[in-house]
């Protein structure tokens, strides 16, 4: 436990099972057909620390309960942060309401019943760390010190910030689903800059785990966030070219995040994804394969059930580059005439097959070619797959670093992308719900910014 004053108690698993219970029999006493709750309770501590001061110190509690009703095909919603039996009760009412004056929708409603997870397995999400304030401020501080100390051209930071949640969930609904578990969240940062003259370089590292033990020392986040913003010193800009481009594991997960949101439901059933009615046919290269691992012990993105109580599953999603299936929720799939996945509420560790190389033969494969290491902006257009994006990294001949670059910006199509995809390492980085290594294109145009 923190080593801090709580004026509540916190909720158990039951005092939240109890809450959600309560909202479906209310919900039934107003008539609607079907209903669906969510409660949620969560403690916290964060703290940043900038320059080897204190510039932030939080406590956070936080609690809500989210409500559905349906009235046939008509929905409504409402929440409420206040769990007591009247602020329960005057949400399952204000829910109940809108519902009668929503409009009729074929596909609302709640997950089909059978296939509602009816066991729970123990995912050993829960690992509480018994930290006080004045241990995350020294963690906190040592780690921007590392970055500091590491070398005289670090002279200003963004801050090392650490953070720690312990949390529990609970969802049931009126198909007589009603399950809950514990899960935490740590995490230590570190941002700093990096000076020469008129030059000025940023960059930065981090650590995430269940478990703090799994987390690298603050040394080691504050060391590489240094060495990163000092490598970049003296970068200069290129002029235009096609060349072959390599993402490290921590930019490598927004490529596949960028497939994940082309085949996700809402995209789909909108018709505003590039890769509509691509069910069944080669996307990528073949040699990429990609699974959804949902019940990995302390994963990141492990769930047993997804937001809508579904039961969560491994699958393959991708099959030597032929995608095999979709990410869908119970509303997108009734949209598509298929069946809910378990996705509602995201994916649960997608795992990305490697190719068998390490980082330094990745860097081979490359051969000639840029080293992604920084992306900027947001300029991925999802209907056609454009993709443009500010960069920074470093130019690489013969399997070799010659100098940093800057002010650059890479472009291609993501489907020209996926298709030339020519290697993926096996320096996976397991910090995210994408786990994937370093992935090598065959080719992007390189532009000076």
């Amino acid at each position: 436990m923190l080593a801090m004053t709580r004026e509540h108690s916190e909720p158990s698993i039951d005092d939240l099972k109890a809450c959600v219970a309560s909202v479906l029999d209310l919900a039934r006493d107003h008539g609607a057909s079907h209903a669906e709750a969510s409660a949620s309770f969560g403690t916290g501590l964060a703290v940043t620390v900038r320059m080897r001061s204190v510039e932030t110190l939080e406590f956070h509690r936080d609690q809500g309960l989210g409500i559905t009703v349906y009235f046939g095909g008509r929905k409504g919603s409402a929440s409420t942060s206040d769990l007591g039996a009247g602020a329960i009760a005057e949400s399952v009412r204000k829910a109940c309401t809108l519902a009668r004056y929503a409009a009729e929708d074929p596909h609302a409603g709640l997950a089909d019943a059978d296939r509602l997870a009816r066991a729970v397995p123990d995912l050993d999400l829960c690992h509480p760390w018994t930290l006080g304030a004045g241990q995350a401020i020294e963690l906190a501080t040592g780690c921007e010190a590392a970055a500091l100390d590491s070398d005289p051209r670090l002279t200003n930071s963004e801050g090392a910030s650490l953070a720690s949640h312990a949390g529990l969930r609970v969802y049931g609904n009126s198909h007589g689903f009603l399950e809950g578990y514990r899960d935490t969240h740590h995490s230590l940062s570190c941002a700093v800059i990096a000076s020469q003259g008129e030059q000025m370089e940023r960059d930065m590292d981090y650590t995430r785990a269940r478990d703090a033990v799994e987390l690298r020392s603050g040394e080691a986040v504050g060391r590489e966030a240094a060495r990163r913003a000092v490598a970049r010193l003296g970068a200069v800009k290129l002029d235009t070219r096609v060349a072959p481009v390599l993402f490290p594991a921590r930019l490598a997960r927004g490529l596949i995040g960028h497939l994940v949101g082309a085949i996700s439901g809402g995209a789909l059933y909108r018709r505003s994804s590039f890769l509509l009615d691509s069910l069944g046919t080669a996307v990528l290269a073949d040699c990429v394969t990609i699974d959804e691992r949902p019940h990995i012990p302390k994963g990141l993105a492990s769930a047993p059930f997804d937001d809508e109580g579904v039961a969560t599953s491994d699958r393959r999603l991708v099959d030597a580059g032929v995608l095999q299936g979709y990410v869908l929720g119970s509303y997108s799939a009734r949209r598509l005439g298929m069946a809910s996945t378990g996705n509602a509420g995201g994916i649960h560790n997608l795992v990305v097959a490697d190719t068998g190389q390490g980082a330094a033969d990745m860097l081979a494969a490359l051969d000639t070619g840029l080293l992604v290491t920084d992306l900027m902006g947001s300029g991925v257009n999802p209907v056609t797959g454009d993709y443009s994006r500010g960069a920074a990294g470093f130019w690489v001949e013969r399997g070799e670093i010659r100098f940093p670059v800057s002010e650059i910006t890479i472009a291609g199509n993501l489907r020209d992308m996926y298709r030339g995809i020519l290697a993926i390492g096996n320096d996976v980085e397991l910090a995210g719900s994408i786990r994937t290594g370093s992935i090598l294109l065959r080719e992007m145009t390189v532009a000076g910014a």
